[in-house]
């Protein structure tokens, strides 16, 4: 450690110094994130596999076609054989709480990034320190402030996957036409009714795609998040490793690849503006008169 510049030493008793006069914040808020990641994980593994599937498959279905619907079977499938459906789900409740979290935060934010230069100049260094650091130091100051466990990992994982629906979404409002909130403007709207009528509309592709790169980036730091004891398929990768077994690191790694692949796909639609099919085409029958359906 450098004696001009001792910034790891500032960072360490900067942490010390939180954890010895937080006056029991980090506790409650450990607390309610426990307590909300720990709902999702009970509910999702209350229910039966065939309904979290079939979610799947629906949701597949009605957005991307009888084909993806199909692998959607495939994969749900593949993950219940090997004896990763558990684990599944406890790696989606945490990509869920941590999503919830980023978007709760990342949303304002990246309005107000867009409105204000100001913001914008302190926030955007901010992100990309965010971004770029790599991704397993962020495990260390989480689990001193918060223990081991789910909490560390959740939290982690926000700080890790927020930036890019922070990003997009003030790209998104700054690049919606200037004519339309001229328009908004000259016809009376106040500034809370541009936003929500004109600018988070037109900016919408731009937003559901940072929320797409949210979840990914999630799901990516949640299997590194297992270091710190959050559970999930992260377990099982982590063990692999440990044990230098290649059997289970193939298999679960298969897991966590077949979910990226399904999350990644249905919630990209959601920002593609892509047109929707009718449900005859979605199971590739031919409406009268059109001839067959080429997707």
């Amino acid at each position: 450690m450098s004696e001009l510049l001792p910034l790891g030493e500032w960072v360490d008793r900067g942490v010390k110094f939180v954890i010895d006069n937080d006056g029991g914040t980090m506790e409650r808020l450990g607390s309610v994130v426990g307590d909300f990641t720990e709902a999702i994980e009970l509910g999702l593994q209350a229910l039966p596999v065939p309904v979290v599937a079939a979610a799947f498959v629906l949701t597949a279905l009605w957005r991307l076609g009888w084909r993806f619907a199909l692998f959607c079977i495939v994969c749900c499938w593949v993950i219940f054989e090997t004896g990763f459906w558990p684990q599944a789900m406890v790696t989606i409740a945490l990509i869920s709480s941590a999503t919830f979290i980023s978007l709760l935060v990342g949303l304002p934010l990246g309005i107000w990034v867009a409105a204000s230069r100001r913001v914008s100049a302190v926030v955007r260094p901010t992100l990309d320190f965010m971004q770029t650091m790599p991704a397993f130091v962020y495990l260390i100051p989480a689990a001193m402030l918060f223990g081991l466990g789910r909490v560390p990992g959740v939290l982690a994982t926000v700080i890790f996957a927020m930036p890019p629906v922070v990003r997009l979404t003030s790209l998104g409002i700054r690049q919606v036409n200037k004519e339309q909130v001229e328009a908004g403007i000259t016809f009376g709207c106040t500034p809370l009714q541009v936003l929500f009528k004109v600018q988070i509309p037109g900016a919408l592709p731009s937003i559901m795609a940072g929320i797409n790169q949210t979840i990914m980036m999630a799901l990516s730091m949640v299997i590194i998040a297992s270091m710190v004891g959050a559970g999930g398929l992260g377990n099982d990768v982590l063990s692999s490793i440990q044990r230098l077994d290649i059997g289970l690191g193939f298999e679960s790694g298969l897991a966590v690849v077949l979910l990226a692949i399904m999350l990644d796909r249905i919630t990209e639609t959601f920002g593609s503006g892509q047109p929707r099919l009718s449900w005859r085409a979605k199971l590739g029958l031919a409406e009268r008169g059109t001839g067959s359906i080429k997707e």
